[in-house]
């Protein structure tokens, strides 16, 4: 029979292996979330400068809107002031 002091040192030496593969892949996960967590937030960015620019749109379309209803509010004076 092994003596325990004789068995110590292999024990350790299994655990440290063990625990390297372990390390491997919890890196191997923590690899592939970040590559997940990147599509996500280039897929963030985008629908942010979708939305900028539909925000620009609406604004832009709005404006032209407005615009056009200042022209004919003007215009319904003038036939007013006429009359």
């Amino acid at each position: 029979m092994t003596e325990p002091a004789d068995m110590i040192l292999p024990l350790l030496r299994e655990m440290r292996a063990e625990n390297a593969a372990l390390h491997e892949q919890t890196r191997a996960v923590l690899a592939a979330l970040d590559k997940r967590l990147g599509g996500v937030e280039d897929a963030q960015k985008s629908f942010r400068q979708a939305l900028t620019a539909d925000t620009l749109m609406s604004r832009l379309v709005t404006g032209e809107f407005e615009e056009r209803l200042d022209a004919l509010e003007k215009k319904v004076r003038e036939l007013e002031s006429q009359k």
